[in-house]
C-alpha cells in the first residue's frame, strides 16, 4: 500500500473515532448561553435614528404624565378623605411631586400643565381645539438639535376631580368654593364635566434623556424559565 494512501487512511480513521466519541449527548453547552448572547447584544452600541427619537419622546412623555396622573389621583383621594377640599387643594400640582420629579430628572425633562381656563394664572395658555382633542392625541416634535417636545390633553376622567373642578353649587360646595377663590381669586377652573379636556401636559426633554429611554425601552430582557417541578 503506498505511503500516502496509508497516511490518508489513518487520518480518516482518527477523525471518525473522534466524531464517534463526541456524541451530541456528550457536548457540554455553555451555561446561560442565550442570556450571555442577549446581554452582549444589549451592550452593542446601536444607531438611533431621528424617527426612533420621536418615538421615544412619545413613550417617555406617556410614561411620565400617566405616572403623574396616577399619583395625583392617589394623593387627592387620601387628602380629600382626611380633610376635604381644604386639605387637598395644595396638592393639585402633580408636576411638583417628588416621585414625578425623579422620573423627570431621569428623562432630563421639564414638565408643565397649561390651560385656557386655569386655576393659577401662571398656567394660562392659548390652546386650539386640536390641543384639546381626545386623550389619544399626542403632539411630538423636535424643536432643536437637542430638545424634544411632548404634549397631550389633560382629561377630567375621575369624578373625584369634580369636587374642585365641577359646577359650583352642584359638585362644589359653596364653602369649598370660597376656599378655592380665597387662594386663587382669578380661578377659572370650574364648570367641567366628566370627559372634558381641562388643559394640556407640556413636556420638554433633552436628547440624551430621550436616547437613554429609547435604549432602555428596546433592550431585550430574558424572561425567567418556568420550573416544571
Amino acid at each position: 500500500m503506498p505511503l500516502v494512501f496509508r497516511r490518508l487512511t489513518a487520518t480518516a480513521l482518527l477523525l471518525t473515532g473522534l466524531l464517534t466519541a463526541c456524541s451530541s449527548d456528550q457536548i457540554e453547552h455553555i451555561k446561560n448561553g442565550k442570556k450571555i448572547a442577549r446581554d452582549l447584544e444589549n451592550m452593542t452600541v446601536k444607531r438611533i435614528l431621528p424617527a426612533d427619537l420621536l418615538r421615544a419622546t412619545r413613550w417617555a412623555g406617556d410614561s411620565l404624565t400617566h405616572h403623574a396622573d396616577r399619583e395625583l389621583r392617589r394623593v387627592l383621594a387620601e387628602k380629600l378623605q382626611a380633610s376635604g377640599v381644604a386639605g387637598a387643594l395644595p396638592y393639585c400640582r402633580p408636576e411638583t411631586f417628588a416621585s414625578v420629579d425623579s422620573v423627570a430628572r431621569v428623562l432630563e425633562a421639564t414638565v408643565r400643565r397649561r390651560s385656557a381656563r386655569p386655576r393659577n394664572p401662571a398656567n394660562q395658555a392659548t390652546l386650539s381645539p386640536t390641543d384639546l382633542a381626545p386623550d389619544t392625541t399626542r403632539q411630538v416634535a423636535r424643536i432643536g438639535t437637542d430638545v424634544f417636545s411632548y404634549q397631550r390633553p389633560i382629561v377630567l376622567n375621575d369624578a373625584l376631580c369634580l369636587r374642585c373642578h365641577g359646577e359650583v353649587g352642584k359638585d362644589i360646595a359653596p364653602a369649598d368654593y370660597a376656599l378655592i377663590t380665597k387662594q386663587f381669586p382669578q380661578d377659572k377652573a370650574t364648570g367641567y364635566q366628566i370627559g372634558q379636556a381641562m388643559g394640556v401636559w407640556q413636556v420638554s426633554m433633552q436628547r440624551t434623556g430621550v436616547a437613554e429611554f429609547y435604549t432602555m425601552k428596546t433592550r431585550k430582557i430574558m424572561k425567567p424559565r418556568k420550573k416544571l417541578f
